[in-house]
């Protein structure tokens, strides 16, 4: 098998993430992207390494069977977004949810199959469902017209206008088709990634679902002289040179982003326009930063409800783009979490009440649906205009146990001085820094929760978190981007003890030989020792310390199960912390 080489065959299954697997006449398998498992597809072969080799997608020869009569998008085929959109919606369900159990059973120990995979919930709405866009700007094919949309599949470059996307509601149709129809009159020209002239950049557009408020934001360089701009990235024609000169442009950039402002309010949308703005941005990346925002119309934000809660969304905050369909995701978070957190009165919280760490929290949407159960939740998140909108989300709902840090992950854990008992982790899709995870598995929490977008970095981390003792309770997979080989996935982790440990539950106060001594009982003890030094300690340990103190105590303590097995003893800090108690309650 060479570079270069055109081979055909049928697509025998789909691994995540959107690999298809064709089985040449020798029996080696070649990797097709953009493939549906059944479809006949011609492709050239373009990486052999270490033995493995890809091909890319040329032609769908014939249709798989499971495709049926669903035509899909009328952009199918070049826009570069909805994989499988031609499959019906139930096998899309029932593939996603394959691969996410084919990538769980090859890590989960093997002591550890009989964890429960609770399959994939769907999305509730399964077109229309994006609450939030990103268009670039730039031409379908070179020197082409001005286009607005997404890129086309396999392309760096040109861009496929997509004002018939079924992933997003007719409101996002409508301004992308006035914004563009406005800069095409207007003969105003996009930023060449090559060349790093030109203006238009980007149109980020969000609508809330549940509200209908609906926030625009485009985003350009700061090369205003239009003329020149348009007159440098025409055909090099002197005739057409001439007439894009002519038909340029020449005002001011006030005047060019006012006539878009005008343009956007003059139609008629379903939603309610909130906020038009205007961002710079210089930076060479093709990415959207924020070099400085104005309100050219309306504020800088908008609301969005989930799970009876309030959200402020600002242009460039971390936030589910499936509204309903976070949701469903957040409600099988907390369902995870389940009995682990105590629900009930005031006085059951500030008695029993944890502790829970929401790390990588973004807008805090998951802190703030646990805090009514916790004692306190203490959101970590890097952006920090995310953690400034999760603030004053909180303090929408009326929420006041809630604590949130701007930071690294890996560097903020160090500086807070509260001990979780409870942790829930949503990293981006690179999954959790290896040096921030072997930070987060040192706090010995009971129990976790790890809610991806990228099961293969998901997997990457099971493997660590398997290793230092904790073990895969609960899968489930949600449907967050219904046409698209993007899932969710929620797992629930519980810490397993070492198999020479055992665990002891004694009524050790009725046990305790000379009550006549006991001043205090291990529960007050307990609270002490939690309250002054920050530790968690057990019956088990006061036994031991009291002991040591010349309290006498039970004779079986710590009287192990087994001739093989150990009773864990008292570290040194908690020893001194239990001591401290003991004294503080006169009782040495």
């Amino acid at each position: 098998m060479k570079k270069g080489q055109i081979i055909e065959g049928v697509i025998e299954r789909v691994d995540f993430p959107n690999k298809g697997i064709i089985r040449t006449e020798d029996g080696r398998q070649v990797i097709v992207k953009n493939t549906i498992p059944g479809q006949k597809v011609s492709a050239s072969i373009n990486k052999i390494r270490k033995g493995k080799a890809e091909g890319r997608l040329l032609e769908v020869l014939e249709k798989s069977p499971l495709e049926g009569d669903k035509t899909g998008c009328v952009h199918a085929g070049e826009c570069g977004g909805c994989t499988y959109q031609t499959l019906p919606y139930d096998r899309q369900l029932e593939m996603k949810a394959e691969q996410v159990k084919k990538l769980m059973d090859d890590v989960i120990d093997q002591e550890n199959r009989d964890y429960q995979f609770l399959g994939i919930k769907e999305s509730p709405r399964q077109t229309g469902y994006r609450n939030k866009m990103e268009f670039s700007f730039g031409d379908e094919f070179k020197d082409g017209p001005l286009a607005l949309g997404m890129h086309k599949r396999g392309s760096f470059y040109d861009i496929v206008t997509v004002e018939n996307c079924q992933i997003v509601d007719e409101d996002f149709r409508k301004i992308l088709s006035v914004t563009l129809a406005y800069f095409r009159e207007k003969n105003i020209t996009y930023y060449h990634k090559l060349r790093h002239t030109g203006y238009l950049r980007h149109l980020l557009v969000r609508k809330a679902v549940k509200t209908g408020e609906i926030l625009v934001d485009l985003v350009t360089t700061t090369q205003t002289d239009f003329p020149g701009i348009a007159a440098a990235q025409m055909d090099e024609v002197e005739s057409t040179l001439n007439n894009a000169q002519e038909n340029a442009f020449a005002g001011t950039e006030e005047e060019l982003l006012e006539g878009w402002k005008a343009a956007l309010l003059a139609a008629d949308y379903k939603g309610t326009m909130t906020g038009i703005l205007h961002t710079r941005n210089d930076n060479v990346a093709d990415t959207v930063t924020n070099e400085g925002t104005d309100v050219l119309y309306g504020q800088d934000f908008f609301y969005e409800e989930l799970l009876g809660l309030r959200f402020k969304i600002t242009p460039f905050s971390f936030f589910q783009t499936n509204s309903l369909g976070a949701e469903v995701l957040y409600q099988t978070a907390r369902e995870f979490i389940g009995d682990a957190l105590p629900s009930g009165t005031d006085a059951d919280i500030a008695e029993h009440g944890k502790i829970v760490f929401d790390l990588y929290s973004g807008t805090g949407t998951i802190a703030q649906m646990l805090s009514p159960v916790a004692k306190k939740v203490i959101g970590v998140e890097i952006i920090e205009e995310a953690v400034e909108a999760a603030k004053e989300n909180a303090q929408l709902n009326g929420l006041h146990n809630c604590e949130f840090i701007a930071g690294d992950v890996l560097k903020v854990i160090d500086s807070i001085e509260e001990k979780p008992d409870y942790i829930v982790l949503d990293p981006p899709r690179d999954g959790i820094n290896p040096k921030a995870l072997e930070k987060i598995i040192r706090y010995n929490v009971p129990q976790m929760v790890y809610i991806s977008c990228k099961p293969t970095s998901l997997a990457r981390d099971l493997e660590v978190l398997q290793a230092r003792g904790y073990e895969v309770k609960k899968v489930c997979c949600v449907d967050m981007f219904p046409s698209t080989f993007h899932v969710e996935t929620v797992v629930l982790l519980s810490q397993q003890k070492p198999d020479d440990t055992i665990e002891i539950d004694l009524d050790l106060d009725e046990l305790d030989a000379t009550s006549a001594e006991l001043k205090a009982t291990y529960q007050e003890i307990k609270d002490y020792v939690l309250k002054e030094f920050g530790l968690k300690v057990s019956s088990l340990y006061i036994s031991q310390v009291k002991r040591k103190c010349g309290i006498e105590v039970g004779e079986n303590y710590n009287l192990p199960k087994s001739e093989n097995a150990r009773v864990p003893q008292c570290p040194k800090e908690k020893e001194d912390a239990i001591k401290a108690a003991l004294k503080y309650f006169a009782m040495i």
